[in-house]
């Protein structure tokens, strides 16, 4: 059988472009649990457009499905690349 994780960046960058606490990184993440998800997903990057580490911490201490972390949230920036972006 397959697992569904829900990957809740885009919501987070939608909030972050903002400035502001909406949406709801986890009000988004219950909605998806209740809705029948397996696990939530998130990429956290060290310039925090999307995801941050105060998300990361909420999320885990909310969440009662599988929780699948893609990054490391506390890394310090990475250098540009030949192409002049950041990874």
């Amino acid at each position: 059988m397959i697992a569904l994780s829900v990957n809740l960046n885009k919501i987070a960058l939608i909030r972050n472009s903002r400035d502001t606490t909406n949406p709801d990184v986890r009000q988004h993440a219950q909605m998806c649990i209740d809705a029948g998800a397996d696990g939530i997903t998130v990429h956290p990057r060290p310039d925090q457009r999307h995801i941050r580490a105060d998300d990361c911490r909420d999320l885990a201490a909310m969440l009662t499905v599988e929780f699948n972390i893609d990054g490391n949230p506390f890394a310090p920036p990475r250098a540009s690349g030949r192409d002049g972006v950041s990874d």
